[in-house]
């Protein structure tokens, strides 16, 4: 910090940077700076704010996620109805649809505004207006607009309050600054409508995470947004990393702008994320040109459409066009015919994924759908295979759906379809990609392979090995890890510490300097303690948080591979699904093999044995509502010393319930299943003497 800045003007200089620098990043695809930048410059507001916490304002970036779960969700009248639209699915009934709507507006030239139906979840963001600060306060901003209420479009009439969700989503504006404003010509209170969805990456990421860990898919990226926005913790809703596309602007209920393409570039001018794929025609024959062309895109884009919207573009008309009973007289949606096809199942394959999941992989004889030719359909895994009952041979319908990814819908044999030599399929036992063991644990659907080194999920270990919060080897990013595979430099991330200075320095944008440093920081993780070298190894459902359970009650690499599971379930947060993961590692020949070389290099393989106290044991407590002394991680952190365990919902199996004040549904839920509940001064209590 500056010497001539002080805390408050250095807090608020940071706010506007940061802000500015999401504003490029989520809204206008250009970032200026890495992430390790922008992380930089985030991390030092956040000591100021904790150094100085008179100077946290409630648009802070850093108070986008809070910490506290809410009981459930307030209901909320909007300010005028939002109401769904009505489908065309042809040219013909556009045709309908154009004379309709001339008829009513008494005018045969009507100019149309065309954008792509953007699947996702409609949503209401009020902003309010922020008054000047008060002279010589620079942590309060400057006049403009702050985000005030997210409202679910709900019954049209009424929707759900999901603010505390919706701060989370990057490209939401937090505040819209007066030079913004100014710009645009737009004065708060105002209204902006539009749709949030989970772009295309982040959800076949989010499903693969859910197979993981033993969860159902989510059937599309629309139904994935939906549960993100209405589940009641905020910090889940930031991990699902959703995005918004503005497409309304409102004041007082009414739009803001004499035509629908001026709203935009209002909202565009004004800081907000505006879909750029629009356009205004003046004909029906433009409109559907653009529909085509949009057909023909749709397939490449990072989110999902199903459709195109088409409005008329004078807003003025919209008043004379009025409503049906359920949609705008003023607009209407074509929507895209269903993309699926039957074809013949040629073999079923295996695929290994980054985390050493095996997925079975129909292998089609091609086919055209939407627009691409399909000749791989995902079958997920064996569970899916037996409730199709699908065999290499038969006859399949195909969808290109939500999932992007094509995927077998159903079994489509008829008489026009015959089996072709149908066959049964089987999983596999040995990995196709190393031979290491595959598993599959008592009551998940997924096999996987246990060997650490399977080159299939190798990338992904060296990243996961040497970022921040395991090994915290700087320096050796993705760029890196791609080039250190590419000329075969490692084989597993005990390869890291057999790097030497020629090996780096012949690397594309390595110099002497960067190489000497990237060895220093290997050499340094050498110190880190037995947790971290625990969560590197990568073995599924161990966690960060686990790690250091499984390290302060064995204390060392050995005593933990020789624990039984028996004595693995023992320790804090390990059920019998993980102490089994953890034994079918430990079992695996080439980890063994991957642990004496990362032993041999120097690494920490002993810690500081913690024994946890046995008033608490095998109790199981949930907490709910504000603690008069601790926080919610503190009083966690006691009860997990004592020996207890925290869960997050309440159940028959619930030892006690810890209510503080504003404790909701949770109060409720105990009440009625008859869970003992108790105050943070029972709690203390019970930890001094005991039960």
């Amino acid at each position: 910090m500056s010497s001539h800045s002080t805390p408050a003007r250095r807090a608020e200089e940071l706010r506007e940077e940061i802000r500015r620098h999401e504003h490029l990043y989520y809204v206008l695809d250009s970032p200026e700076l890495t992430d390790g930048e922008f992380d930089a410059l985030v991390n030092e507001l956040k000591a100021i704010e904790r150094e100085h916490p008179e100077l946290v304002t409630e648009d802070s970036p850093t108070q986008r996620v809070g910490g506290t779960p809410r009981e459930g969700f307030v209901k909320v009248d909007h300010s005028s109805q939002m109401l769904s639209l009505d489908n065309v699915y042809n040219l013909g009934e556009l045709r309908d649809w154009a004379r309709r709507a001339a008829e009513l507006a008494g005018s045969a030239e009507i100019e149309y505004e065309c954008e792509f139906k953007l699947d996702g979840l409609s949503m209401a963001l009020h902003y309010e207006p922020v008054e000047h600060a008060p002279s010589g306060n620079a942590a309060l901003p400057a006049a403009g607009a702050r985000f005030a209420r997210g409202i679910t479009r709900g019954d049209g009439q009424i929707g759900e309050d999901v603010t505390a969700n919706l701060r989370t989503i990057k490209s939401i504006p937090l505040t819209v600054s007066a030079a913004a404003l100014k710009a645009a010509k737009l004065t708060a209170p105002f209204e902006v409508r539009g749709e949030v969805l989970m772009p295309t990456k982040s959800f076949q990421g989010m499903n693969e995470q859910r197979e993981e860990q033993g969860l159902a898919r989510f059937a599309n990226p629309r139904n994935a947004a939906a549960g993100a926005v209405r589940v009641l913790e905020p910090n889940v809703t930031a991990q699902r990393r959703l995005d918004f596309y503005s497409y309304f602007l409102l004041q007082n209920g009414a739009p803001a702008r004499d035509t629908q393409w001026n709203a935009l570039e209002t909202l565009s001018a004004a800081g907000f994320k505006v879909n750029p794929n629009r356009r205004v025609v003046g004909t029906i024959d433009e409109v559907w040109q653009f529909i085509e062309e949009t057909e023909a895109r749709r397939d490449s884009l990072p989110y999902e459409i199903d459709g195109v919207v088409i409005k008329v573009n004078a807003t003025e008309l919209w008043r004379r066009l009025g409503f049906t009973g359920k949609a705008p007289r003023w607009a209407t949606a074509y929507k895209f015919a269903a993309r699926a096809a039957t074809t013949l199942v040629e073999d079923i394959l295996i695929q290994v994924g980054r985390t050493g999941k095996l997925t079975p992989v129909a292998a089609l004889r091609p086919v055209p759908i939407g627009g691409t030719t399909v000749s791989r359909a995902t079958l997920h895994n064996y569970d899916e295979i037996e409730r199709l009952s699908v065999r290499v041979g038969d006859w399949v319908l195909v969808e290109r759906g939500g999932d992007v990814i094509p995927k077998v819908v159903r079994v489509a044999n008829d008489a026009a379809h015959q089996p072709v030599e149908p066959r049964p399929f089987h999983m596999p036992t040995v990995c196709p990609e190393c031979g290491g063991h595959v598993v599959r644990a008592e009551g998940e659907v997924n096999h996987y392979c246990v060997n650490a080194a399977c080159p299939a999920k190798l990338r992904e270990s060296l990243q996961h090995f040497a970022s921040r919060r395991v090994m915290n080897i700087e320096g050796m990013g993705e760029a890196l890890v791609d080039q250190l595979l590419s000329r075969g430099l490692v084989k597993d991330v005990a390869g890291i510490y057999s790097l030497k200075f020629e090996d780096l320095v012949e690397l594309e944008r390595m110099g002497k300097k960067s190489a000497e440093n990237v060895l220093a920081e290997i050499e340094a993780s050498k110190k880190l303690p037995l947790e971290r070298v625990i969560f590197g190894l990568g073995i599924r459902m161990v966690g960060e948080r686990t790690a250091e359970f499984l390290a302060e009650h064995f204390g060392s690499m050995d005593a933990l591979m020789a624990a039984s599971e028996e004595e693995l379930i023992a320790v804090n947060e390990v059920g019998p699904r993980i102490a089994r993961s953890i034994r079918e590692f430990f079992a695996e020949e080439k980890n063994l093999d991957l642990i004496a070389r990362l032993q041999r290099a120097g690494l920490t393989f002993t810690g500081i044995k913690k024994e946890r106290g046995t008033q608490f044991a095998g109790l199981t407590f949930v907490l709910t509502g504000t603690l008069p002394t601790y926080s919610r991680d503190e009083a966690k952190q006691k009860i997990e010393d004592a020996g207890g365990k925290v869960v997050g919902s309440v159940s028959k199996k619930t030892s006690f319930v810890v209510a503080g004040e504003e404790a909701g549904s949770k109060l409720d839920k105990a009440t009625q299943l008859g869970v003992k509940v108790i105050d943070e001064a029972e709690l203390l209590r019970m930890l001094r003497e005991g039960m």
